[in-house]
């Protein structure tokens, strides 16, 4: 078979990877440790180059995911919640899961154990279903829901990642969806090329907090070199453009990544770390603090589930 799914019992923990036997090109996953997409690699000038910015093993997660939450499955809620509070149903909830500089980050179930519900080899693919059952255990959402992630490998060096989450708990649930993969291609971000389409810049205070406010984005929809700049910005993408919707590129080696979100994900959160050894690029189905501002907020039914979408593609010449 072209597709093949192995297990890979090593590092201090449990990786599966999806392969392309024909191309070479392969993706890890590391369901006990958030279900985190660890490796997107290709075969390129005879060597496995490795687009994401993973982990080396899992001491090394324990260390860094929750200063840097490379990769991270960002849910119930994305980015930043201000204070850690908000208001929902007549109740006030305090998020006490993680926080940095006072407020709640990047979801509940990063670090989350997922189980393999499904493997699936086809002539055009291979994919992987994985599930989290939370059970409003956390301070701050007791909301029961399932998580389900399906990754699929598909032919020309394509990933399609999908979440759904399901609610069970009985009630009307505040949800925001996203995905918080670091990309790095060569040494430095500072050589890479940027170019997306957004049509607006969201405007945030000194929290990294939207303000409510936007500005028409002037930069980016050509190819760019990232240089020096610094980015911890969010933006509105613009559909109306051609795909792919963001694109980072090494002119150097031809390799480029490329993201190819679905209507679910509507703004994109790009930053660069001191480090500039890799950049985020984040798919995201709100900004921050949805659950204050309710912008993107998605009010999910009790027995009802909401799906997101995106893709990562390799190119290289």
């Amino acid at each position: 078979m072209r597709f093949t799914i192995t297990h890979h019992h090593e590092k201090g923990w449990h990786q599966i990877r999806l392969s392309d036997t024909l191309t070479g090109t392969s993706a890890t996953i590391i369901p006990s440790f958030g279900a985190i997409l660890n490796s997107f690699s290709i075969q390129h000038d005879g060597e496995q180059t490795d687009v994401i910015d993973g982990f080396t093993d899992a001491a090394d997660f324990r260390e860094r995911m929750e200063k840097s939450f490379q990769s991270a499955k960002l849910t119930p809620y994305v980015c930043r919640i201000r204070d850690g509070r908000y208001h929902w149903q007549g109740h006030d909830h305090k998020l006490e899961k993680f926080s940095l500089d006072g407020a709640a980050i990047h979801g509940l179930i990063y670090d989350a154990t997922f189980e393999v519900i499904e493997e699936v080899i086809h002539l055009d693919y291979a994919e992987l279903e994985l599930r989290h059952t939370y059970k409003g255990d956390i301070p701050g959402y007791p909301f029961p829901f399932d998580c389900y992630i399906r990754y699929r490998l598909q032919e020309d060096n394509e990933l399609l990642l999908t979440t759904a989450i399901h609610n069970r708990s009985g009630s009307l649930i505040p949800v925001a969806d996203g995905w918080h993969p670091y990309f790095r291609i060569g040494d430095t971000i500072n050589d890479l090329m940027l170019a997306f389409h957004a049509s607006d810049i969201l405007e945030y205070d000194e929290q990294i907090i939207p303000t409510g406010n936007t500005t028409p984005n002037t930069r980016w929809s050509v190819a760019e070199r990232i240089g020096d700049t610094s980015l911890d910005n969010g933006y509105l993408l613009d559909f109306g453009q051609p795909e792919p919707l963001c694109t980072l590129s090494d002119p150097a080696s031809g390799i480029s990544v490329t993201l190819h979100p679905d209507h679910s994900y509507p703004y994109l959160q790009i930053y660069t770390p001191p480090h500039r050894q890799s950049i985020a690029l984040e798919n995201l189905s709100a900004p921050p603090d949805a659950f204050n501002n309710g912008i993107g907020l998605v009010v999910l039914e009790p027995d009802h589930t909401k799906t997101f979408s995106t893709r990562y593609k390799i190119h290289h010449r």
